[in-house]
């Protein structure tokens, strides 16, 4: 039995990076002699084992043929005369197909230390075709390594489009669309996730109403940008500058879907978009299971966004209204993750990206004066629930009519 580490963890170590988990790779053994050795089985549909002390994943070499549509059609074959060359033959990318032995020498059949060096995105061989979710990993290894100075190989992304030409990318199941856009949101450029699923007609399949925001005009007073496609991609990356948490950078990816249901005789204005955006991620977030707190968050972001952004000539009257509207005053932390939303929006659009926002100042002391009033007993004694919630709002009205 020889033991391999594999995978992302050599691919980070050899950039300098840190390891966050370490894979293995096993080969010339059989999964009861991992078995007898103290490992416990984990893996279904193939053998994958967690050693005994460090819990870490070591999977038996293996191949894989094609059988079926999509990802699940696969026949894989693991024996102990499976080799390493084989195993690592079969992974998507060459920077993920190397392998590091006992003795700390590499192994790369497929090139990968040379497109490390090259910083370049490339398909190990043709059995990249056979499954559509290495179409939305090269996206999410596009969003992580960009920054890097990574791009995708021209031969890598035409592969790419002929997946999605042949219907194989309609295969993929809500779940890992998903699970696959969670972890691209968190990476350190969500934007260039989005833009090279556009690029290559994936969006199209998964996220129809994200690509349908390509093409269509805003007024460019407020969108130097005029393309709301654009201003999508601007969008995610003004959130990947103010926070790391995916559900945030979610809510604004999500904000503006109903301009893409914007009728053409009214462009580049987006009358009633808001609404025709919250109906629109509502039927996202059915269809791909999006959890609850992602989809509320981005309602909101979706309504109320365009007021938000016009908080510095609101009236105290309307303020309140929008704090109450965003349930600001009962869940504040929540409120305060909109806030960056909506700045996200101001932020992403071309040349707007170190603007001020000061709407988020006013919005913010809004909410601090409305949580600082409150009714002692003297107050409430004598009055009803319901009057006591009158009291209370007149109160907090009063409070905003004091703010400079």
């Amino acid at each position: 039995m020889e033991v391999y580490l594999v995978g992302g963890a050599v691919r980070d170590e050899l950039l300098g990076r840190a390891v966050r988990e370490r894979d293995w790779v096993v080969v010339g053994s059989t999964p009861q002699a991992m078995l007898d050795a103290g490992y416990r089985k984990v893996g279904r549909d193939f053998p994958v084992f967690l050693h005994p002390d460090t819990n870490e994943e070591y999977a038996l070499a293996r191949t894989e043929r094609k059988t079926g549509h999509g990802y699940h059609g696969f026949e894989l074959r693991f024996s102990p005369d499976v080799t390493l060359e084989d195993d690592l033959r079969r992974r998507d990318l060459t920077i993920n197909a190397i392998a590091r032995a006992a003795d700390g020498r590499l192994i790369d059949p497929c090139c990968g230390q040379r497109d490390l060096e090259a910083r370049v995105l490339r398909h190990v061989s043709e059995a990249f075709d056979e499954d559509p979710v290495r179409i939305l990993r090269v996206a999410r290894f596009l969003a992580r390594f960009q920054p890097l100075g990574f791009s995708v190989a021209a031969e890598t992304l035409l592969r790419m489009r002929a997946m999605v030409a042949s219907g194989e990318v309609d295969a993929l199941v809500a779940e890992r669309v998903w699970q696959e856009t969670e972890r691209a949101l968190a990476e350190p450029a969500p934007e260039a996730w989005l833009k090279l699923l556009h690029d290559c007609g994936a969006l199209a399949r998964i996220y129809p109403e994200l690509d349908a925001l390509y093409g269509v005009p805003q007024p460019s007073r407020w969108h130097p940008e005029i393309d709301t496609g654009l201003h999508m991609e601007l969008v995610l990356q003004a959130a990947a500058d103010l926070t790391p948490e995916p559900r945030v950078r979610f809510a604004a990816l999500m904000h503006d879907l109903g301009k893409g249901r914007t009728p053409r005789s009214q462009w580049p204005t987006h009358r009633g978009h808001e609404e025709r955006g919250v109906a629109l991620l509502h039927e996202l977030a059915s269809r791909l299971r999006v959890p609850g707190d992602y989809r509320d968050l981005a309602e909101l972001a979706a309504r109320w966004h365009g007021l938000a952004n016009r908080a510095m000539e609101l009236r105290p009257r309307t303020l309140l209204e929008l704090l109450e509207a965003c349930d600001a005053m009962r869940r504040p932390d929540r409120f305060r993750e909109l806030l960056l939303a909506f700045e996200a929006d101001y932020r992403g659009r071309g040349g707007w990206r170190q603007r001020p926002y000061p709407q988020a100042e006013r919005l913010s002391r809004a909410l601090a004066l409305t949580l600082a009033t409150t009714l002692d007993d003297a107050d409430r004694a004598g009055l009803p629930g319901e009057q006591i919630g009158v009291l209370l709002r007149r109160r907090r009205l009063a409070a905003l009519r004091q703010m400079n």
